[in-house]
Formats: C-alpha cells, structure tokens, sequence
C-alpha cells in the first residue's frame, strides 16, 4: 500500500499511512478521507496519529470502504457542503468500536454489529473515541427513489444489524463488501442495483409503508430470471445456487416468485421445457435423441423429464415430434 491515496483502478483504491510520519498521517489521512467520501475535517483525539487504512472497491454506482484508524473526529460542514457534490447517502457498519453520529438534531451511538445512515446534503458529524473498523457504502441519493423525509428521520440513528429488514440488509452489504474485489463489472452492477432495492425496502419498512411489488422487487427478479436463463443447462441450478450468485437468501429469492404465482423451481423447469420443445422438432433431435434433448437442458434423468415433459403438455416427448411430422407431412 502507498502512502497516499492510490487507485489500482476505477474500481479500486487503497491507503495505508502506516510508514508515515506523526504529521504525514495527519495531512494524508484527512486527504484520503475526503476522496474516499466527501470533503471532510478530520481532528484526530490523539497526540500521534495512529496508522490508518482505507480499502475501496466501487461497484456500479456504489463506492465501498473498509477504514480502520485511531480515535478522531469527522465533521462535514456547511461551507463544504457549499462547494456542490452531488447529494449521497453513506451507511456504515461498525465492525469494531463505537461512533457517536450527530445529524439534524440527533445523536446516536453506534455499536459494534449496527449500522448508522448519514445525509452529505446536510452537516454531520462523526466521533469515534477509540481504535475502530467500519465498513461504509457510499449511494448517491439520485439511485434512491424514497421521500425525502422517510431519510431524514433515519439519520443518526442506530440500527440493530440482527433483525428484520436490517439483519436482511447488514447481511446482504455485508457478503457484497467481502466479495467485491472479485466480481467483474457486470456482475458487480448487478450486485450494486440489489443493494439499493433492500435500502429501499429498508427505508420504506422503517417508515411503515408497502410498495407495489413492481416499483421495488421488479428490478432484482427480472436480475434472477437473467441469471437463471443463462445457466438452464447448467443441472445444479437450485434455489441455493441462485440465491448465492445472486447475493441473496433462499429467502428472499423464493419471496421475489410468490407474485409470479409460481415457485422458483418451477419457472425453471417450465423455461427448460419450452427449449427442450422447441429443440425436439429440430433436426439436431435426430442425432441427440430425446434424452439428449433433455441432458441439453438441465434434465439429468431422462424419465423426469417425460413425466414432466407429459404434466406439462398432456403428451410423451416421442408423441410430440410424432404428431409435428404428422402435421408437417399433412400440411
């Protein structure tokens, strides 16, 4: 790690102040907290600043860091808010420590396993009096679709990170910020767009109110079902495969088919059928043969596949390409 603020690339940063003189590690830190973030005052409570670290990944429109440093406090106040970034929300996870968040009139402390939501719209201020670790995500308030004043009654509040629609969110920004180093671009968009659906269903729990399956929940099915098609032939696609490629819980994702009036695995048998259907009036059935039709879509036992293929068509795979070529030869 370098001394300052180094991006690997454009989705990734780190800094490490550890080689740094006492003023060093000041003047860098506080450099490096405002490019991580927002422009910020860093004061340190401490006479030499311990060693601090930044590691950030971003994924599609969302930034993550993991900071780890010594006691210090940060505020944010209106004369950088008037220098015009664009509005944003940083929630963070406190990993070890704790942090007293001061917003719009509120003070909260935040302990180890909660998380806290600050507004870069308007002044804050963050006190940590201790050794810490928190994990923040960075989402800019254009991404959020919820009232503005649904978010101004979550600042400087804790959450319990064990329950509810929180322990769904912890535990899903959580995973995305162990694995975020890892995923390409695509699939860390994907991720991202996840993490804003639950803040928002987190947002809109909070403040007592339901949305319409298709204004929230719509983006991240539609995200399943494209995963889900392009792995058909895959034969060890299952609910707990999905929900792990899709940095979810078995849960939540058999929660995104209910409106569908279909269960998971059974959108995915009914989409291999239609292929499987389709392939079974085309020349290459001659040479794979109806088992081979089947293995080619997922099917990995051929006498599953009629007695779904029959359940779903009221006819054997055989009887289907023997009433085509009637048809065709008739025709």
């Amino acid at each position: 790690m370098s001394a300052s603020l180094s991006t690997t690339s454009l989705s990734t940063a780190s800094l490490s102040t550890a080689s740094l003189s006492a003023c060093g590690r000041a003047e860098s830190w506080q450099d490096a907290v405002s490019h991580a973030f927002v422009p910020m005052t860093v004061d340190f409570l401490e006479e030499v600043p311990s060693p601090g670290e930044i590691v950030g990944h971003r994924l599609g429109p969302v930034w993550i860091s993991r900071v780890q440093a010594g006691p210090q406090v940060a505020t944010r106040s209106r004369r950088m808010i008037a220098a015009g970034d664009s509005p944003s929300l940083i929630l963070s996870i406190q990993e070890r420590g704790t942090a007293l968040k001061e917003q719009d009139g509120r003070e909260t402390l935040v302990r180890p396993g909660g998380f806290s939501i600050s507004d870069t719209s308007r002044v804050f201020r963050k006190k940590l009096e201790e050794e810490f670790v928190f994990t923040s995500f960075h989402f800019p308030r254009a991404e959020l679709d919820v009232p503005e004043k649904d978010l101004r009654a979550l600042t400087a509040t804790a959450f319990d990170g064990s329950e509810g629609s929180a322990a769904l969110l912890t535990a899903y920004l959580s995973r995305m910020a162990r694995e975020a180093a890892g995923l390409d671009e695509a699939l860390g968009r994907r991720v991202a767009a996840t993490a804003l659906d639950l803040l928002v269903l987190f947002v809109d729990d909070r403040a007592g109110r339901t949305r319409p399956q298709g204004s929230r929940s719509a983006a991240s099915l539609e995200r399943v079902k494209d995963h889900i098609l392009r792995n058909l032939r895959d034969p060890d696609l299952s609910p707990s495969t999905i929900a792990e490629a899709n940095f979810m819980s078995v849960r939540l994702l058999h929660k995104l088919f209910q409106p569908e009036g279909v269960t998971v695995g059974g959108w995915i048998r009914t989409q291999r059928l239609e292929r499987c259907s389709r392939d079974l009036l085309r020349p290459m059935a001659v040479e794979l043969g109806v088992a081979g039709v089947a293995r080619r879509w997922g099917f990995a036992n051929s006498s599953h596949f009629t007695r779904a293929f029959r359940a779903a068509y009221g006819m054997t795979p055989r009887d289907w390409q023997a009433g085509a070529h009637l048809a065709r030869r008739d025709g």
